[in-house]
Formats: C-alpha cells, structure tokens, sequence
C-alpha cells in the first residue's frame, strides 16, 4: 500500500473484527469528534491509580518471571529464529551494493526533510499540505491525530519510516525467494508493532481516557491483562466468550450424532421438508478449528441453509485431540474420518453412492482420499465440492513464511516436548500474526489501554475455540504438501497407493475467494487442470470465511462465474461473469442434478445407526489452548 495516499486499505468485511465498543466511561470512542480533551477531573485520583497500575504491572511480570522459572517448553524467540536471520540477510545484502544502500539513506534523509518541513509548519500554526493521509488509515482515525500537531507529525512520520523500512526490506537482493518473503513479512510486522498507535504516551484517545476516567482504564486493563494470561499462557481476548454457548446460540440445527470413533463423531441433521434428494451430503471441515463454522448462527448457518433446500446433510465433527491421540497420522485422519463416516452414512440412510464438500484441510483431505480411492476402484463418492481448498501447493499464501525445513524442525521439537500435541495456542497465534492490526493491536490498544471488554462477535468466538493437532499427522501434512506439493506432482504415496488426481472423476466444484490470504484464489484455481473430470470453478468476493459464509439473504458480496477453464486464474477472470449476492445458489443448482429424485424425507435414526447425542455433540465442546 502506498502510504502516502492509503490506496489499498478497504473497509472491514464480516470476517473481520468489529470496532472496538465504549470505554470504562460508557462513552463510545470510534472516530467521533472527542469531547473537551484532556479535562482533568482529580488530580489526586488520577496520581494514585496511575501508581497502582504500574505496581500492578511490576507485579504481574514478577509473577509471569517466576511461572517461567524451571520451564523447558521452545519458546518464542525459537519459533521467532527465522525472522530475525531473514532481515539480517536481507540488510547485508546491502553491504556488498554500497550504491544502492546510499540510493535507500537518500530517501530516508528526503523523508525526514519533509516532515522536519512540516513539522515546523504546523508547530507555529501555518497550515501545509499533509505528508500521509493518516484519515485512511484506522488506526489513526481519531481526529487528535490529525488536529493536533505534535501527533499529526508523529503519525506522519511513522508512516513515512514505515513505508521505508518495508520497501528496503523488499528490494533487497540475494536472498532465496522464501527467506525473502520471511524478511517481508516480519519487516511489516515490525513496521505495525511500532505503530504510536499502539503506546500509552503517544495515542491521543488513551492519553484523553486516561485524564477523563483518572487512570481506571489503565486499572481495567491490566485486569483484562492478566486475565488472559491466566487462561494458559497468553491468550488474547477478542471477544466476550462468556456471551456464546455450542449448542445454546451458535451450532444449533437440530441433528443427532449417529457414530462416533477416536477422531470424529458423525453428525446427522434433522430433516426441514418432507422430501429430501436421495443422494446424502458429507462435509469434511477442518480440524484446525471447529465444524460450526458453517452452522454458526440460523442466519449465517450454511448446515442449516442445505438441510432447508432438501439435502439430508452429515458433517464430520473432528476430535480435539489430547496427547493419547500423538500417533495418529493423515492416513488415520482418512481411514478413521472420511472412510468410515461413508460407511456410517450408508448404515444410516441404505444409500452408498454420496456428494462430498471439504473446506480448507479438509478439503486436502478429501482430495488425498479420493485419489485413494480411484486407484482402488472405490467410486462412491458421485461429486465433490471444495470450499477454499489447495491441492497445489505451488503458491501457498501468507503461512509459506512458516513453512520450511528448519521451522517444521522447530515444530517438531516443540511438539515433542508437549507430548506430541500441537498446542492449540500455537495456530492461533500463528493465524493472528496473517492481520496483525486487525487481530493483535487492535485488541491490544482496546483491552488493555483503553481497558474495554471486547463486544460479542460470533466469528471470533469460532475462531478462539482453538484444537490442537497430532504430530504424527501436522508432519505429514506440512511436509508432503506445502513443502514438497507432492500431491499436486503425482509422487505422494498414500497407504500403499501412489495418488493421481487425474483418476478422480466424478464431477467437481471449486469455490475460491478473491480475498483470500490463506488459501489464495490463483492457488487454489491451479487444483482445476489436475482432475480427470468435469470442473467447475467460482470465486466468490471477500476472503477465507466471508467468501464462504455469505448466505442469500445477506444480500452481500459478488461472486464470478466461468464456463471457460483457461491456463490461469488471470485469464479465468478476465472473462469471468459477475454476479451479486452469494454464490450459494449457483452452486446448490449444480448439485441438485447430481443428488437423485426426492424420496421421503430421512431422520437420525432410522436407519442401523441408533443416535448416540444430540448434535452438536461432546467433541466439539472440548476446549484446548496449550
């Protein structure tokens, strides 16, 4: 982005976290003109909790000091290794083109010319055309940073350094492809964690909070603070996880868990019309987090939305795994999950012929078994959705930067000294650090400066219901796919099969988001060549979960269609046809004519299977973080 214009910066989207809500005064803080600034109320209240919020954080990193003590877990500046080693190589690099670093002194010394210019200018009162447009940027949205001039500079000038260190970073010569993204990225994360935003004496509105509420937001937030510290390690509150409840207000289409193993229980959802396709439905979710995803509100439901078009819907609800269950391997996550919920959903409904969707891993997933079984004849499965899904791992988005031989080593360690269990804290952080503004400071400057609760937000609460993950199984999969994309090339060997996606063909539909930082649309259209059948590829507006979730009547986004498959995904959009709304109905249209006629409508039950619990069941109420 160019930060002199803001050009890139877009407004926030449903997967995307809310505005911050009021702060400890009950007054809400989101841009608005500010009250008289600064009003001092007592200056003796103010000294003495301005005191106690500094023995109280004195105290509370005494206590974490000595809650370390004794301790041999990896910790972060292990997993942080490759960061620091990346921006050192790409700053040396500039030691052997002495020109070039004297070309990059040059800019700096012209950008601190300006803003010492307009320093100096909006110091003495004379009005000057601003360097950065910090109105664009929402971090700096309070009017303070550009009313007053001591921050109308100092926003100014971060932004410009920012914006230097970032492009320095960049055009940096010599390194290999992905030591460079490393230095990239953490180049930017650097840039935002040194945001004045983001600092107690350099963010007008908490300075004014903290005049107008004597320091008690600073009080409230060092509760807020040691609060999620006390959930196990640091565990950065983004949302009121008291005001949601599996089962209560999110996950609640009625269904039963009609079969259950190690890793998964099988959900069956109660039918909504009195006829139903005779084909069954089975979604694979992720096991990074949890299946409500797509049940997590009646509105937002897309479980719930299926079973109302006349599908007799299962999702798979996967286990979140404890350190009995290390030894599991991706071919269990086949055998145990996708393989024996088939057999379960023919038990159930006498039908062995279904439609398959797999979303983001899950999809992975789904895709590996599939090549299984074409090369062992096994033609069950009649067509197969993806919702976010790469299967070529060429161009893997944001998390290549912690991907390579020496972190999946890292991981691996660590790992081991947790028993053989990714902690669940580990994704978390891992996927925070893809947004870190949105994600991290925002709710750093919010919680804990500002001392605010985090209003309710549904998605962030799916999104904290963090699982871990087995070793054996996290190995196999960053090692065979994003590392060496062994399933894209043909040499993955899978439980005694090499797999060719060219064998797979039933009929496939591929849904991507252009928005998408995780599982890129151009990497995710690479997967259309590789099958042996008819595909049909959309993308939908939006990213990760917002392109997926988007039901009819949020009446939102825009999604493409394409009948052409050409080489790239460039050339496929090109041409591409857009249309308002959710893609939802286009891709419901597609699978009806391979669902069957209707038949009368099945319930949980009536087939073999007994149900064992109602949905959504006991797996997916295990909570995890370390």
């Amino acid at each position: 982005m160019d930060s002199r214009t803001g050009k890139g910066r877009g407004p926030l989207t449903s997967d995307e976290p809310p505005k911050t809500g009021p702060g400890p005064d009950g007054k809400t803080r989101n841009g608005g003109a500010p009250e008289e600034p600064f009003s001092m109320a007592s200056d003796t209240l103010l000294g003495e909790n301005l005191l106690q919020a500094a023995i109280s954080f004195m105290d509370l990193v005494a206590e974490r000091g000595r809650m370390g003590e004794g301790e041999a877990p990896r910790n972060l500046m292990d997993m942080l290794a490759p960061a620091s080693q990346a921006l050192s190589e790409a700053f040396k690099s500039y030691t052997e083109e002495t020109a070039r670093w004297a070309i990059a002194e040059e800019r700096l010394r012209a950008d601190w010319a300006d803003i010492s210019q307009y320093a100096i200018k909006r110091l003495v009162g004379l009005a000057g055309e601003p360097l950065v447009d910090t109105a664009k940027d929402k971090r700096f949205r309070d009017p303070a940073w550009r009313d007053t001039p001591l921050f109308d500079v100092l926003a100014q000038a971060y932004l410009l350094f920012s914006r230097w260190l970032v492009e320095v970073v960049d055009a940096a010569e010599g390194l290999n492809p992905h030591r460079h993204d490393i230095a990239r990225f953490y180049a930017r994360q650097i840039a935002d964690a040194l945001a004045p935003s983001n600092f107690l004496f350099t963010n007008p509105e908490v300075l004014r909070t903290t005049v107008e509420t004597n320091g008690k937001n600073l009080l409230d937030g060092l509760a807020n603070l040691k609060k999620d510290f006390s959930q196990g390690g640091w565990r950065l509150s983004q949302t009121d996880m008291d005001a949601f409840e599996v089962g209560g207000n999110i996950a609640t289409t009625p269904g039963k868990v009609i079969f259950q193993n190690d890793l998964m229980q099988l959900l069956q959802f109660e039918p909504q019309t009195d006829d139903v396709y005779r084909r069954p439905l089975v979604i694979v979710p992720p096991w990074i987090n949890k299946y409500y995803i797509l049940d997590l509100t009646k509105k937002k439901s897309f479980i719930r939305w299926a079973v109302s078009k006349g599908y007799t819907v299962f999702v798979i609800s996967w286990v979140n795994p404890d350190k009995a269950l290390a030894h599991k391997t991706f071919e269990d996550y086949m055998r145990e999950g996708i393989l024996e919920a088939l057999d379960a959903v023919e038990e159930a409904t006498g039908e062995r012929d279904v439609n398959m969707i797999g979303y983001c891993i899950g999809g992975t997933l789904l895709a590996t078994t599939l090549a299984h079984m074409a090369a062992r004849g096994d033609k069950r499965v009649k067509s197969a959705t993806y919702f976010a899904t790469q299967v070529d791992f060429s161009e893997p988005g944001d998390l290549k930067v912690f991907i390579d031989e020496t972190q999946i080593d890292t991981i691996n360690q660590l790992m081991g000294e947790r028993g053989g269990i990714l902690p669940a804290s580990v994704m978390a952080h891992t996927f925070n650090l893809l947004r870190p503004n949105d994600l991290i400071w925002n709710y750093v400057v919010g919680n804990y400066l500002m001392g605010r609760t985090p209003p309710p937000f549904d998605l962030l609460y799916w999104n904290a219901d963090a699982t871990r993950m087995p070793q054996k199984m996290h190995l196999y999969y960053l090692s065979e796919c994003y590392l060496k994309n062994r399933l894209a090339t043909g040499d993955m060997e899978f439980a005694g099969e090499k797999l060719d996606l060219s064998k797979v063909t039933c009929p496939i539909y591929i849904q991507s988001s252009r928005g998408d930082h995780i599982a890129p649309y151009r990497s995710v259209y690479r997967a259309v060549h590789l099958y042996g059948g008819p595909v049909n590829f959309t993308l939908a507006g939006s990213g990760h979960i917002a392109g997926v979730i988007n039901p009819p009547d949020a009446k939102k986004y825009q999604h493409w269609t394409n009948d052409e498959l050409p080489e790239t995904a460039d050339g496929w959009l090109d041409t591409a046809t857009e249309h308002p709304g959710s893609w939802w109905p286009h891709w419901e249209r597609w699978l009806r004519k391979k669902s069957g006629k209707k038949v009368p409508a099945r319930k949980p039950g009536d087939g073999k299977l007994n149900p064992i619990e109602d949905a959504p069941g006991s797996y997916v109420r295990v909570k995890a973080w370390d």
